[in-house]
């Protein structure tokens, strides 16, 4: 078979294909009898409703099913046989006059570009650095006392504090009407946790038991009760207990209590760097691999197929939907999303996806079964019973596919940061953490 292909614009592309109708009839007829089989008519019994009356009732559909496959696997055919790499679905129209016996279609569809890498010695790429110093292991230990304090009732007369816990009574009204969680009795919170807007702490602060006051809260406009956003209320509050925290010693019966291998304040400070140093590796990692991968794209050169990144916005159109109905919004699968919205970051993702493949092919940076073994292993290294961590990555096709990706990746990363020009930048381990 002769495969003519003609170029319509860019990576757009078309060809005719021609089917005998004798071969679309004879399968026709084929898969109405199978149907005939085990078709089941008021007035028949199993297999015993005549043809005609089959075809009657099913030949429209197992005539489009049929046409479906067949021009399905003829422009698979064609565009193999002529060394093709489709992006997307073509789009195929039946075509008027064909020949006597056959039936003629053109298929309108998108290749995959040419990617033409550029020369990474010219790329510039900043590699961040840091380090755990003694004050993110201090920060820590603060965190995990705090996450096991207890309270104690402090006297009447002891003003409230920040870090105290204070059960008290309010009530709010905006312009002398109550609202939807407004009102609480024994509501207790931590002053300084954020629990409460600052204004609500900022009012406890310095009360007694006992005591009454009342103050007015103003709403942020992005809160997210929408009924009280942006605006002010009158809230009435009584403080009816005030508790002072009590942290726990640090010491081995606190490191114990934490399952540390070596239950003493040297041990926990020393396992607490460990998974910090952990933490701080993979986020140093996924930072310089995003570095190293703009810095890839931004030197190749290629056109992007349109119907790659249709199909993109189309996933994220999907995705946020799905957040919107996780969130509870009412009819969020109908929800009116402009797609120009996500065009950038689909066109960004195509674009991405298909100069590192490119790369990966070019340089062979496939995942190794190696690699790929010792990215499980360090990953299970961090649990209490590897063992098990394995088995849940060994058992599951898609969860190694994963693994082999982000090994891929890290191929990348490497190969780009070995060709390209490094600016070493050295930042704190606290600026490291608070960075997306």
């Amino acid at each position: 078979m002769t495969v003519h292909v003609e170029t319509l614009e860019k990576l757009e592309r078309k060809m005719t294909l021609s089917l005998p109708v004798g071969s679309i009839q004879a399968e026709v007829q084929t898969r109405l009898r199978k149907l005939a089989r085990t078709v089941k008519m008021d007035g028949f019994r199993p297999g015993k409703v005549p043809m005609n009356v089959v075809s009657q009732r099913y030949g429209y559909t197992v005539q489009y099913e049929v046409m479906n496959d067949k021009v399905g696997q003829a422009f698979s055919d064609a565009a193999n046989q002529a060394n093709l790499r489709v992006a997307g679905q073509p789009r195929i129209t039946e075509k008027e006059g064909s020949p006597a016996g056959e039936l003629s279609f053109d298929a309108v569809f998108e290749v995959f570009p040419e990617v033409r890498l550029g020369a990474l010695a010219d790329a510039e790429v900043e590699k961040i650095s840091a380090e755990v110093d003694d004050g993110a292991v201090n920060r820590t230990l603060d965190i995990l006392r705090k996450q096991r304090r207890t309270f104690a009732q402090r006297p009447q007369d002891a003003q409230a504090q920040l870090g105290d816990r204070a059960t008290v009574d309010f009530e709010g009204k905006i312009e002398g009407e109550a609202f939807d969680g407004g009102k609480a009795e024994a509501f207790s919170f931590i002053l300084g946790d954020g629990q409460m807007l600052a204004e609500f702490e900022a009012a406890t602060v310095g009360m007694q038991s006992g005591q009454s006051k009342t103050f007015q809260l103003s709403f942020p406009a992005d809160y997210h009760g929408k009924d009280v956003a942006g605006k002010t209320a009158d809230f009435m509050l009584t403080v009816k207990k005030i508790e002072a925290a009590h942290l726990p010693e640090l010491n081995s019966a606190l490191a114990a209590s934490l399952n540390v291998a070596e239950p003493t304040v040297e041990g926990l400070r020393a396992d607490i760097r460990k998974n910090l140093q952990r933490e701080l590796a993979n986020r140093l990692r996924m930072r310089n691999k995003q570095a190293a991968i703009a810095a890839l794209v931004s030197k190749a050169e290629l056109d992007l197929p349109k119907a790659s990144v249709q199909a993109e916005i189309q996933r994220l159109l999907e995705a946020a939907r799905a957040d919107l109905k996780q969130r509870g919004v009412k009819d969020a699968e109908k929800a009116s999303i402009p797609e120009d919205i996500f065009r950038p970051q689909a066109e960004n993702r195509v674009r991405t996806g298909l100069v590192v493949a490119e790369l990966v092919r070019a340089h062979k940076l496939h995942a190794k079964p190696e690699q790929v073994k010792a990215h499980v292993e360090e990953l299970a290294a961090s649990y209490e019973k590897p063992g098990d961590l394995l088995r849940y990555y060994y058992s599951d096709k898609q969860r190694m596919a994963e693994v082999e990706g982000l090994v891929m990746e890290n191929n990348v990363t490497d190969y780009v940061l070995a060709q390209a020009k490094i600016t070493e930048k050295s930042i704190s381990f606290e600026e490291m953490m608070a960075s997306n």
